[in-house]
């Protein structure tokens, strides 16, 4: 139901790949690509890509709380990509790929800040998790051409090298949460 909806921000390096793993949780009723966290308006990919708004990569992620919790959304993003690399994920470098949590509200942010002593704190990574949290103040929807991506290019050599990889881990890790 619509009105038990609820959303989260999230940039794990490029959002197609954010977008190809949350697409596939039971409870995701819709994954929205998009830039956030930056201080140009209604900024381009192009924009993005120049490293001159401040805005990260991000997805929107809405979902049924009923059947997914933030929490469980978080325990997905934490691990399917890395938190501990600064305005990186892999050969994707610069500000535009730096891993971000952008909260709407207190709860959401206690949550996160949870996920994140959890998790930092089982020595998953070598190294100590860096992803920022920041309050959302907008978020600006990319370009439709950005949308469900992986879907529409599986086989498009960055999708097999960088997001079929992190689909893959998803389903390791995460099986009991994906959609039937």
């Amino acid at each position: 139901m619509a009105d038990q909806s609820a959303s989260i921000i999230l940039g794990g390096g490029c959002f197609w790949c954010v977008e190809a793993v949350f697409e596939n949780l039971r409870g995701v009723e819709r994954v929205v690509s998009g830039y956030a966290g930056g201080h140009v308006p209604n900024p381009t990919y192009r924009q993005v890509c120049e490293k001159t708004t401040g805005h990260a990569e991000v997805v929107q992620v809405s979902y049924d709380p009923q059947q997914v919790s933030l929490r469980e959304l978080l325990e997905v993003f934490f691990t399917t990509h890395d938190p501990t690399t600064p305005n990186r994920q892999g050969a994707d470098v610069g500000p535009q790929y730096r891993s971000i949590v952008l909260y709407a509200d207190e709860e959401q942010k206690r949550v996160a800040e949870q996920v994140i002593a959890d998790l930092g704190g089982q020595g998953l990574w070598d190294s100590p998790i860096v992803t920022e949290l920041q309050p959302l103040e907008a978020f600006y929807p990319a370009e439709p051409e950005h949308y469900a991506y992986y879907r529409r290019n599986p086989y498009q050599p960055y999708c097999q090298a960088v997001i079929a990889p992190k689909v893959a881990k998803l389903r390791k890790l995460h099986l009991d949460k994906l959609r039937a």
